[in-house]
């Protein structure tokens, strides 16, 4: 990002003690003609130890209710009662979640920000430089009244980055218009265990897609003057037993090939600001004292050139949690010389950086880089500027605005799978009788993530109801179905083992032309709901009594269309079959019931596709995609067949694609050339769609296991009934490397690329020779696949 990317809150001189003058005197770093390293190099020069360990801490309001924690631990370790004064007597750097902590209106919430910003640039030690606010955005501004979008799981089934970065961007404008300079977000773990809570957090278990996706969220975001954080810096979704805070065991190749994959191409190619570090233990090192991360990976491979952020106590989890730190001074001496710039959500170790420089042990130098990171930063966002200023106290913002509503609907349209279909939808003939079954058709909240402010803070104030208009399935359905008797039975509750519901709900299936079964999940945070974060699961059966109330509906022999809203995919392999049809949706946001709706009764077309696999059976290892040779099925070698029940990349139209051959630009690749990879999709069916055209490469022999296939490009294609559209993917030769035994390297030998509708339905596959020496990649490569489609 760069300054001229960025601008400021409208508003007037702030600093109460600013001079006259367009630059105060004895302050060059407030000079815009200056480059933002100068002004952050001036301003350091001129700062003492306390200064500067301030501007690497943040504060963190009180704000909370006993025992109903917003974050890891808060009970146990936020100091709420400790006066703003000390935390900003000598500045600061962040102010953590003004807007996201508990429910405020926007005129609130800009008054307690400006009142905050005006204590801490009058400061008497503070230099004047205001603080960097940040809020979480994961799915939306996590603010009251906020759009709630889909989750990343649905982004990634959207397979539009495009959609996804148009989202970031009204993301960001609604930020920054409250004087929000700094967001947490994307995450871009890649998901390894479905049964992990933050499934629904992560957009997928491909590298390249979500590489893709988050680095268009990190694009629009940062477009809109807001900068993005790149979460969990690294191994988080990888944890043993999928449990949250767990141990990771990797081995260098999957570290480098799969879970660093995204946040390297956002880094790159995305231009990301920020990085945020994993919970996790790494083999034994948290990635939050890895000098080998925090450094020599992400700046001096990767160039990097933002702020690390620590995630939320994440400093002193090196003593209380991973000891690997004696106290807090240590911990903050382990974090800071690693490369941690920011402690986050307020300073605890980081008071201790003072002392640890006077002692000898820790170099001023290291300090001195870390604080020249978060100046530039703030030079950047134009913090350091003579005449920065909040937004207006009277500003007037809808953060969820007709636009924002309507970009949510497109998304929610864009990122429902149907799974399964025999013919039954869309209802182009509405049923007279319809029973709408199961805990999720009447409860809004199951539309949306665990980051959502109506999930993630309003969940903790009963009275506050969810703070924006979600019309539930039941109202949707009813909506769009007038002339048909809508009977709603939930039957059960999400997660309890209460059955009391079941016999209604089977009598009013018995009763019904049709029952769709809405099942899944309830997102909420350490154990209070059945998916997010701490919300991790044992098995990837359907929580509670969900799969026995779906089994005694299906008893009744009324065709069922299967409705699952969740945050990871659940193994349906005792049902599939009996089911008429089964759509998936990935906690779709505010407009979930509408865009459901719209999906049954054919308004809309489905064109998401799965950015994860849906098992077969709830135990057994949770997915195959990416697996090597030996974690496919191998008849005879184990009782147990991993393979899903519904693979990565599957989706079901209402009409259907026929595909030509592939067609090869040249049939030999140079190990530093380029390929063009063409097939042609033709519309054969009666209604126009959007198919997902997905380029997958297999390598035939490796010098190491490699996976079996992997997805190297994608394009969703409009098509018209009739059309024929020509789909064009160029292919750089770095695309095929790997890490080898040693290097990563593009080997070689014969690879096959084949493009089709899913990793398991490839309609047309071709060898190519990459010839020339084995080449090592050092440095930058090529880590996307450009793809262009055009009428035939």
């Amino acid at each position: 990002m760069t300054r001229q990317q960025l601008t400021r809150p409208p508003g007037v001189s702030f600093d109460p003690a600013a001079p006259s003058g367009p630059v105060a005197a004895g302050r060059p770093w407030q000079d815009t003609d200056r480059s933002p390293d100068e002004r952050a190099a001036s301003l350091v020069a001129a700062m003492t130890l306390e200064q500067k360990a301030a501007q690497l801490g943040s504060y963190w309001a009180p704000h909370g209710i006993p025992g109903e924690d917003v974050a890891p631990m808060e009970g146990v370790l936020s100091d709420s009662t400790r006066p703003l004064s000390d935390y900003i007597a000598s500045g600061l750097g962040h102010l953590t979640r003004v807007f996201g902590s508990r429910p405020v209106t926007v005129a609130e919430g800009v008054g307690d920000l400006n009142d905050l910003q005006r204590q801490v640039v009058a400061s008497p030690g503070g230099l004047g430089i205001p603080a960097v606010a940040h809020e979480e955005c994961l799915t939306g501004f996590t603010a009251l009244g906020a759009t709630v979008y889909p989750t990343p799981l649905a982004w990634g089934a959207t397979f539009d980055p495009a959609l996804i970065r148009e989202m970031a961007a009204a993301i960001g404008r609604d930020m920054h218009d409250v004087g929000i300079q700094h967001g947490l977000a994307p995450v871009l773990d890649v998901t390894r265990d479905y049964r992990w809570g933050r499934t629904e957090e992560t957009i997928g278990e491909d590298p390249y897609l979500v590489g893709t996706l988050g680095s268009a969220y990190v694009e629009g975001l940062q477009g809109s003057g807001v900068v993005a954080t790149l979460k969990h810096f690294v191994g988080y979704s990888a944890s043993r037993a999928a449990r949250n805070h767990a141990p990771v065991a990797v081995g260098r190749r999957e570290l480098a090939d799969v879970l660093l994959v995204p946040f390297e191409r956002a880094v790159r190619d995305g231009g990301a600001r920020s990085v945020m570090n994993s919970y996790a233990d790494l083999d034994g090192v948290p990635p939050g004292a890895s000098r080998e991360l925090l450094t020599d990976i992400l700046r001096t491979e990767w160039g990097f050139t933002g702020t690390v952020v620590s995630d939320y106590w994440a400093v002193t989890f090196l003593e209380i949690m991973h000891r690997v730190a004696a106290d807090p001074a240590d911990a903050a001496r382990l974090a800071l010389t690693a490369g941690m710039d920011v402690e986050l959500p307020e300073t605890g170790a980081f008071a201790h950086l003072p002392e640890l420089v006077r002692s000898g042990r820790v170099d001023e130098q290291v300090l001195d880089a870390a604080v020249r990171r978060v100046l530039r930063q703030k030079a950047e966002l134009g913090l350091l500027d003579h005449d920065w200023a909040p937004p207006a106290a009277d500003v007037e913002v809808d953060l969820d605005s007709p636009a924002n509503r309507a970009l949510a609907r497109r998304i929610a349209e864009e990122s429902l799978v149907l799974l399964a279909n025999d013919g039954t939808l869309p209802l182009s003939t509405p049923p007279g009788r319809i029973a709408l079954i199961g805990p999720g058709a009447g409860e809004p909240r199951s539309f949306l993530g665990c980051y959502s402010f109506p999930n993630h803070v309003l969940s903790r104030y009963p009275e506050g109801g969810v703070g924006i208009e979600i019309p539930d399935l039941a109202a949707s359905l009813a909506a769009v179905l007038p002339g048909s008797r809508l009977t709603y039975e939930p039957g059960c509750d999400f997660s309890d083992g209460d059955r009391g519901g079941i016999p209604a709900a089977v009598a009013a299936a018995a009763d019904a032309d049709l029952a769709v079964v809405t099942l899944g999940d309830i997102a909420g945070l350490f154990g209070r709901g059945t998916s997010g974060e701490g919300c991790d699961a044992p098995d990837l059966r359907l929580p509670g009594a969900q799969a026995e109330l779906l089994e005694a509906v299906l008893a009744t022999g009324t065709p069922v269309v299967l409705v699952l809203v969740s945050g990871r995919p659940y193994a349906l392999g005792a049902f599939a079959d009996r089911c008429a049809a089964i759509v998936q949706a990935f906690f779709p946001g505010e407009e979930g019931g509408a865009a459901l709706a719209a999906l049954v009764t054919g308004a809309a077309e489905p064109s998401g596709r799965l950015p994860v696999g849906v098992p077969r059976h709830p135990g057994g290892q949770p997915g195959t995609y990416l697996a090597a040779p030996l974690g496919q099925h191998a008849e005879g070698v184990s009782n147990l067949d991993p393979t899903p029940l519904f693979p990565f990349g599957h989706g079901l139209s209402y009409s259907s694609v026929g595909y030509g051959e592939i067609d090869l630009d040249r049939t030999d690749l140079p190990a530093d050339g380029l390929i063009e990879v063409s097939v042609e999709v033709r519309n054969t069916g009666a209604r126009p769609c959007a198919e997902v055209v997905q380029l997958y490469l297999s390598d035939r022999v490796a010098q190491v296991v490699r996976p079996v296939r992997e997805l190297i490009g994608f394009a969703k294609v409009p098509l018209a009934v009739g059309e024929t559209r020509r789909v064009t993917f160029t292919v750089h030769a770095d695309r095929t490397s790997f890490t080898g035994l040693t290097d990563r390297v593009v080997e070689p030998g014969t690879v096959t690329f084949a493009v089709g509708r899913s990793s398991a339905d490839l309609v047309a596959t071709a060898d190519v020779e990459i010839t020339g020496a084995t080449r090592v990649l050092a440095g930058r490569r090529v880590m996307d696949t450009p793809v262009r489609h055009v009428p035939a």
